[in-house]
């Protein structure tokens, strides 16, 4: 039986720590000080024999509903409301604080089944503070380590006493049904959403998935860890990444907005279509160009939206101005979809989940290699490439190596003197003949091997 265990706690107990231990990788961002984690995050986790859903949460503070830190514990309180379990964490060192007391009351009123764990409890400097934790009311505390893996093996056994309906071994699974590979065609796509801080990623992706899932508000950074949703569009489904804004790297000083970036980053090349998000107010600066670059060179499939279009007072014609600044000033993803919505009231938001589909669809595409030589052979007819050094270059024919990015082969005589403004010619001719708008298109010359070399000449 698959269930879901929301970690929660105060700031700075090793929440996340504990998370990545679970999740088995660094997922979640970690560091020293109190309140890295602001969104609820999950995860895949494994506990001995047991899986489950695990979700990491913000750390529990006393404050107004509308400050940031009152949002931020609404987020954990949504966690409690749907997680199936809960370990409730403390630092064993500090030992409980009053706050801890204040909030085992709220988890104990949510009636899931809970283990307190007292982490940092390594060595003996924790012992005292585990004890302590008795007085909480919710039950033997477990003492850990999550740093060094400490303890791992009492947490399992007190999961399974505190929820022993929970983690009932499943009867065996039919052989052939696990036997089956999942159908590509029902995969989810996996979109991240990327752009400048405050461009509003947040806000979008929580009128997509209809729920106040991700932390916003007006205060630019609030999105630190890439966070990911999944959402089903007209029969399709969607894993979205929501992601921390991206400013230029001269202006990155803080070791956790690096990470934050580190994460962004991580991100786009685990993407297979990446959506830039431009805030409408100040479309194009050279940070959303950057962004857009980036995707590119990565080899994602590419969708441009521009934010905050409510904003705007609409005049005729201003989509296709956005439209020609995008085609000049990202040439290298000539008609790239560029799609005008607003997070906040949702206008354009079906139009965006079919760009999003399109791209997916030519990022995947692959050309028939007998039309596609039929198109090489005329366009280096009606273009061949220049003489250098006096010598002719001969290209020979065309194949396409793969997709995902779409990628081709060219075999010809001296690759390495072909001029790049030829490649240009060819990558363009291929993105218009073919129907790939918008999409990073990979282009190799290679050199076909000399039948003759190796042998003598005769005499």
């Amino acid at each position: 039986m698959h269930f879901t265990i929301a970690i929660v706690g105060r700031p700075n107990v090793g929440k996340s720590t504990l998370f990545n231990r679970l999740v088995g990788r660094r997922v979640a961002l970690v560091d020293d000080r109190p309140g890295v984690t602001r969104d609820r995050r999950e995860g895949e986790g494994r506990l001995g024999d047991l899986d489950f859903t695990v979700v990491d949460t913000a750390g529990l503070e006393e404050s107004a509903p509308e400050t940031l830190s009152g949002r931020m514990r609404a987020q954990t309180g949504t966690a409690i409301a749907e997680a199936d379990a809960i370990f409730f964490m403390i630092d064993a060192r500090a030992g409980p604080m009053p706050a801890d007391r204040s909030f085992a009351e709220i988890v104990r009123k949510s009636g899931k089944p809970t283990v307190v764990v007292a982490n940092k409890s390594e060595g003996r400097a924790g012992e005292s503070g585990r004890l302590e934790a008795y007085a909480l009311g919710l039950g033997e505390p477990v003492a850990i380590s999550a740093e060094h893996n400490e303890g791992m093996a009492d947490l399992y056994d007190a999961l399974r006493a505190a929820a022993p309906e929970l983690t009932v071994k499943p009867a065996a699974a039919d052989e052939a049904e696990t036997g089956v590979e999942l159908d590509k065609a029902l995969r989810p796509i996996r979109v991240a959403i990327v752009g400048r801080p405050n461009a509003g990623k947040s806000t979008l992706i929580n009128t997509l998935i209809n729920d106040e899932r991700l932390l916003t508000g007006p205060e630019a950074g609030l999105t630190r860890d890439s966070i990911a949703v999944d959402l089903e569009w007209h029969g399709r489904k969607f894993h979205l990444h929501d992601t921390a804004g991206l400013r230029r790297p001269s202006r990155v000083e803080e070791k956790l907005e690096k990470l934050s970036v580190a994460d962004a980053l991580n991100a786009i090349r685990f993407a297979e279509v990446v959506v830039v998000l431009i805030d409408a107010e100040h479309a194009f600066e050279e940070q959303d160009q950057r962004i857009a670059d980036l995707a590119e060179r990565e080899g994602r499939a590419l969708v441009l939206a521009v934010n905050k279009w409510d904003l705007m007072n609409s005049k005729p014609g201003a989509i296709g101005k956005l439209r020609e600044q995008a085609e000049h000033k990202l040439p290298q993803i000539k008609g790239v979809p560029l799609v005008a919505v607003s997070g906040l009231t949702g206008e354009g938001l079906d139009r965006l989940m079919q760009a999003i589909v399109d791209a997916y669809g030519v990022w995947n595409k692959r050309v028939p290699t007998a039309a596609l030589n039929r198109w090489f052979e005329t366009a280096t007819s009606a273009h061949p490439p220049p003489a250098v050094s006096g010598r002719r270059l001969r290209l020979n024919y065309i194949t396409q190596a793969k997709s995902r990015p779409p990628s081709f082969v060219v075999f010809c005589t001296r690759a390495d003197a072909v001029p790049d403004i030829y490649k240009r010619y060819l990558i363009n001719g291929l993105r218009e003949s073919f129907e790939l708008p918008g999409t990073p298109i990979r282009l190799t010359l290679r050199e076909k091997d000399n039948p003759f070399a190796g042998r003598k000449k005769k005499r």
